[in-house]
């Protein structure tokens, strides 16, 4: 049990620390601060104080098993000679402010944690006298105004107000026909709950000394949280599904903001929330990367692709009748998240410091869990220097090749256009709800020599085809077969022989209401694919995709009525014509 030092009062001042830290959001009760940056403590002693004859010491400590060696414990004081450890990292230090009367023992401390101390929570301890007392637990997060070893200081070319990518609660996130925001980072218990998921994550519970440790590291934090975010390794966050049924869960879309889905994790026992998808994932992460200090934002791919047997290009495989073998490797989006950080690990020279790429739904594994490594962004570009750690990303903007699986067993290689993936890869723009087109940043342009030398290196046998020369190139007749997917669900139309000498043919599709409609739930969007076959050259086969985004039908609500109840008698008219009786309306 610690005695008391001989103090009168303590003031922590959070209010004013956590104004001056960025942190008053987030608690104005608590201090928090961000390592680097000095905060103010005063101190009213008893006697007068002499630091000649007692000094003043102090230390914070952090996790289990607290190691000086480790960076998880840092003794300092007044005067510092302190005997350390000699290898000890992380030391603070304390320096005496003006306005102090040592004389009457008021004291106006001024402590500083060094760049690279390890985020979360700390006990401070102060010795005087040889008493001791717990003076205050704080927390510690990472800061992007603090250049340092570990750090990721923001250089004046940032984009904007590094404020924003911390601060700013309006993270829009844009897919298909809706806009969205989920991050919630100041919300209540935030906090604590983002400690806690430090605190369960598996190298936590593998080894809480150097997990601990580690957290000086935003390379590593953003690791642990992206592996964190989904449930498949861990306890983590959510529960990914992608169609329906969501028994027992809410719809991914659904979701209004990242707050429920982390409050309901805590307060369940650190079990998984039912459901999310890839814009809830990192959403989520959003708001968990930006409380703890680590600048960053949500980016939005649109025909994104998914490699199954890691040839880093997209193979695709059709039946002979036109059908997908397999529809998993694309989405018509994927979202996920970018990060600013320094990569000293990749090169000295800061050629790969900047916006790295991080994609926290569970899909591949890296380094054992389910999580995408902190990738930067560049080299994704270049697919230079990290080979092992960015192919993940570079797929999802890379080109794809088709197949035609013949009855027999062999392929075909079809006409298509391959450069659709990774077009209009989005993010929020500074300052606005607008759209930011950051395409350029992941990918050469198409046809340019460096886009030409980059897939060289990978293609295998490709053909290339624009689908406007597609009418040039068939002979007299073809065969036409045209197929739907709305959600999961492929349906395949009958076969049509049709001569082609026009250079524009339009032919009608109907999907009728009963085929799509229970697929709305989750989806709001079909792909429709027509494949040609030239009859008298069987090896030209061609291949047009699209996606089509359905639109909520236009509806009107008459308000009549007030009744003293407040209770309102409504007039709905909706003008989409079904031919199904619909049910549970009211």
């Amino acid at each position: 049990m610690w005695k008391s030092i001989d103090c009168k009062t303590l003031n922590l001042n959070c209010e004013t620390n956590n104004t001056e830290h960025g942190t008053k959001k987030i608690s104005k009760d608590q201090l928090i601060v961000r390592r680097g940056q000095r905060f103010t403590v005063k101190v009213e002693l008893t006697q007068p104080f002499n630091p000649n004859l007692n000094p003043l010491t102090f230390t914070a400590v952090t996790g289990e098993n607290p190691s000086e060696d480790l960076g998880t414990k840092s003794c300092f004081g007044m005067p510092d000679k302190i005997q350390r450890s000699p290898s000890a990292k992380a030391v603070w230090k304390v320096e005496l402010e003006k306005g102090s009367n040592p004389p009457t023992g008021s004291l106006n401390l001024t402590i500083t944690s060094p760049a690279d101390t390890p985020i979360g929570k700390y006990n401070l301890t102060a010795r005087h006298r040889d008493e001791e007392t717990l003076l205050a637990e704080l927390v510690v997060l990472f800061n992007p105004w603090c250049p340092g070893k570990l750090s990721f200081y923001l250089p004046t070319c940032f984009p904007g107000s590094p404020a924003l990518f911390i601060f700013n609660v309006n993270a829009s996130i844009i897919f298909d026909s809706i806009s969205c925001s989920l991050p919630a980072q100041f919300e209540e218990d935030m906090m604590k709950i983002c400690l806690k998921m430090l605190d369960v994550n598996p190298k936590h519970l593998a080894n809480a000394a150097n997990d601990v440790s580690a957290r000086c590291n935003p390379i590593y934090i953003s690791r642990v949280v992206s592996a964190m975010i989904n449930n498949n390794d861990d306890c983590g966050v959510l529960e990914g599904r992608w169609s329906a049924p969501f028994w027992g869960g809410t719809i991914p879309s659904h979701w209004s903001g990242s707050y429920p889905i982390l409050k309901r994790w805590y307060n369940i026992g650190c079990h998984p929330v039912k459901y999310g998808q890839c814009w809830v994932f990192a959403g989520v992460m959003c708001s968990v990367m930006r409380l703890l200090g680590i600048p960053c934002r949500v980016v939005t791919n649109y025909q994104s692709a998914h490699d199954s047997n890691k040839n880093l290009i997209i193979d695709v495989y059709h039946a002979d009748y036109g059908n997908f073998v397999s529809c998993i490797c694309f989405r018509n989006y994927h979202v996920w998240l970018e990060c600013w950080m320094r990569r000293t690990d990749l090169g000295k020279d800061g050629k790969y410091d900047g916006w790295q790429v991080l994609d926290p739904t569970p899909q591949e594994k890296s380094d054992g869990t389910n999580s995408f490594s902190s990738t930067k962004r560049g080299a994704v570009f270049s697919m230079i220097a990290i080979f092992l750690i960015s192919n993940f990303g570079f797929y999802r903007v890379s080109f794809f090749v088709s197949w035609q699986c013949k009855a027999d067993g062999t392929m075909v290689n079809i006409f298509s256009d391959t450069k659709k993936i990774g077009q209009n890869i989005s993010t929020k723009a500074v300052g606005s709800n607008t759209r930011l087109d950051i395409t350029d940043s992941y990918k050469y342009k198409e046809d340019t020599m460096a886009h030409r030398l980059k897939t060289s290196r990978l293609r295998q046998r490709k053909r290339h085809c624009s689908l406007g020369k597609v009418g040039k190139l068939l002979r007299s007749f073809s065969q036409v077969f045209l197929f739907t997917c709305p959600g999961g669900d492929c349906n395949n139309y009958n076969c049509l022989s049709l001569p082609l000498s026009a250079p524009d043919l339009s032919i009608p599709i109907l999907v009728p209401f009963l085929v799509y409609h229970k697929h709305m739930v989750g989806s709001d969007s079909m792909k429709i694919s027509a494949v040609v076959t030239d009859k008298l050259e069987p090896r030209n086969v061609y291949l047009a995709v699209n996606d089509v985004i359905l639109l909520n039908p236009p509806m009107s609500i008459t308000v009549s009525k007030k009744l003293p109840s407040l209770c309102l008698i409504n007039h709905y008219v909706d003008l989409f014509e079904v031919t199904v009786t619909l049910a549970d309306c009211c």
